[in-house]
């Protein structure tokens, strides 16, 4: 529950390394970029304009009287506004397209690079954090190239234009209205290190908020069967409250700096009142250009008092690049043979040969298993819980892969052949069916447009789910809650069973497929079984020994090793592991 570490290594405001390749997803868009640099320059242009207009207009027409050169100038001024107002939409709107060209292509890279990484990745992350990632992170770095990237520039193309302007207009004048910047620079070299250490604080705790959540969420059924309501909730009181406490402390941050800056600006309008309206009274200065000054101290604080939020975006953008780029960075440990053998249609020989697997280190789940399952044999697993049985399947499938021996099918190592080709050929039905959101037939041909509506309803009637599936109200198109939640456990595992049919595999895997189901569906899923091996190669693995009687080959694993291997009979004379198993469940 408390996996915050990356929630905790909040990496720099500004990575270099991070931003070049950043901006390396930008490179296609260059000449939308460049057209926005442009209109940033005139946008720039247009708002220093606005002030010298506006001190000509005093100085020049007002003071004199000339009504005619008034006009003028005041046309010019609403060309200036108006010209502003079209490069600015031009520029706003090419900007957000483009941010959202840029996060586009990254969340179909990063789902696609999900979609290639192993179970065992899977093992190690959790849903939520990975969810985060495609869907938060990238926010976060969409709002830094539309808000961050390009606008930094305008704040310094203005910052920069102010500067030169007010220094030619009259420079003792300026120099006075500057004096306070020491002053600016002083308070954002607090803020940056104080924003950073209130910000890493609350990330922490919302990402405290969020797994707890998630995991209430999931076991709300178990909170509610034991009444631990109350508890749950007192609990998360807790954990809100500490997040609370953060946010007060980033609030405090913010709330300090932004009227520090004011304090600030109005310090620097105060000097240059106090200094131009002396000149201005004196006659060394005209009243138009301490009118324009006023102007250009309010224009020059704005970017300035942006900073909070640009800092604020910018340093969320670079934790999530971290993110990103890490998982992005996670290599496929099921890697595909340079040059993978044909594996062609599969006769379904299946062999182990001294196999030793682990997950994790050298905590063996599997020790030096050697069996062979040959074409159109059906074999069945049986053991204690822990024995190693679900483990066989998943490499057979090669979702992991062995860390000693070889596992071959018709004759060939399955390291050697094209995973995808091989997993074509293996057909798996498992306790647990996961059903995905939307279409009894979506979930039967699972978006394979090869299968027509017509082969689902052969395979679904053949597997005895027609019988359900026509008394629903929409029928092949009932809709599918997530997981299929609105549907017995013995439904799903015949749909299950269509879908395994419907891509007519070599080789069928099933997988606890009859436990935790009534009577009347159990005799409907053995049916749909004997239906469903015949002509193939199948591997069954059952705790009930009832459902596997009349396999070719029973194999009987315990504690990762293999103990027996034979005919149900045969195996009963033995009096071995396997007959104990026999008399656990039938000793009645």
């Amino acid at each position: 529950m408390n996996n915050f570490h990356e929630e905790e290594a909040l990496g720099k405001a500004f990575d270099a390394r991070l931003m070049k390749r950043l901006l390396k997803y930008a490179k296609p868009f260059a000449g939308l970029i460049s057209i926005c640099f442009v209109l940033l320059l005139l946008i720039t242009l247009t708002d220093l304009a606005r002030p010298y207009l506006m001190k000509v207009a005093i100085d020049d027409y007002i003071a004199a009287g000339n009504k005619a050169g008034l006009e003028k100038i005041s046309l010019l001024f609403l060309a200036v506004i108006t010209g502003g107002f079209v490069f600015n939409y031009i520029q706003v709107y090419l900007l957000n397209y483009t941010g959202q060209k840029i996060i586009y292509n990254m969340r179909q890279e990063l789902f696609s690079h999900l979609l290639r990484l192993s179970l065992s990745f899977y093992d190690r992350n959790p849903v939520g954090r990975l969810v985060t990632r495609v869907s938060n992170d990238m926010e976060n770095l969409n709002e830094m190239y539309t808000a961050v990237l390009v606008n930094l520039f305008k704040d310094i193309f203005t910052l920069i234009g102010i500067v030169i302007v007010m220094l030619r207009m009259n420079a003792k004048v300026a120099l006075v209205s500057f004096i306070a910047i020491p002053l600016i620079f002083l308070s954002a070299a607090i803020f940056r290190v104080e924003s950073r250490k209130a910000y890493r604080l609350v990330r922490v705790k919302l990402a405290k908020i969020n797994s707890t959540l998630s995991e209430n969420i999931s076991g709300m059924k178990i909170i509610q069967i034991f009444n631990r309501e109350n508890y749950k909730y007192d609990e998360f009181v807790g954990i809100n409250d500490e997040h609370r406490k953060a946010s007060m402390r980033e609030l405090f941050v913010f709330a300090v700096f932004r009227p520090s800056m004011d304090l600030i600006y109005s310090l620097s309008l105060a000097l240059l009142i106090w200094y131009g309206g002396g000149k201005v009274l004196q006659g060394e200065v005209p009243f138009g250009v301490l009118f324009a000054f006023v102007n250009y101290i309010d224009q020059f604080f704005k970017p300035i008092n942006d900073l909070t939020e640009k800092f604020n975006i910018l340093q969320s953008a670079m934790a999530s690049a971290e993110r990103i780029f890490l998982l992005l960075d996670q290599e496929e440990t099921i890697k595909n043979s340079s040059d993978p053998l044909p594996l062609d249609k599969v006769t379904g020989k299946i062999e182990f040969k001294n196999v030793w697997f682990a997950y994790e280190g050298e905590n063996w789940v599997l020790k030096d298993v050697s069996f062979t399952i040959n074409p159109g044999e059906t074999a069945a697993f049986v053991g204690a819980t822990g024995a190693g049985k679900t483990s066989i399947i998943s490499l057979i499938t090669r979702l992991y892969d062995v860390q000693k021996g070889e596992i071959l099918i018709d004759g060939k190592n399955i390291k050697e052949i094209d995973k995808y080709e091989l997993r074509s050929q293996i057909g798996v039905v498992l306790q647990d069916v996961f059903l995905f959101t939307g279409d009894i037939k979506g979930n039967i041909r699972l978006n394979n447009e090869d299968i027509t509506d017509e082969k689902v309803k052969e395979v679904a009637s053949f597997v005895n789910a027609g019988t359900f599936i026509d008394k629903l109200p929409r029928k092949y198109e009932e809709t599918v809650m997530e997981r299929g939640a609105t549907l017995s456990s013995g439904q799903r595992q015949l749909l299950a069973f269509a879908r395994a049919l419907a891509f007519n595999p070599s080789v069928l895997v099933l997988d606890e497929a009859t436990s935790n189901i009534d009577t009347e569906t159990e005799m409907l899923i053995q049916d749909a079984i004997k239906k469903l091996i015949k002509d193939r190669t199948n591997i069954i693995i059952a705790h009930r020994l009832s459902t596997i009687q009349h396999a070719d080959k029973i194999i009987v694993m315990h504690k990762g090793r293999l103990r027996e291997m034979g005919k149900h009979q045969e195996l009963l004379d033995k009096k071995g592991m396997y007959y104990d198993l026999y008399l656990l469940q039938y000793k009645e």
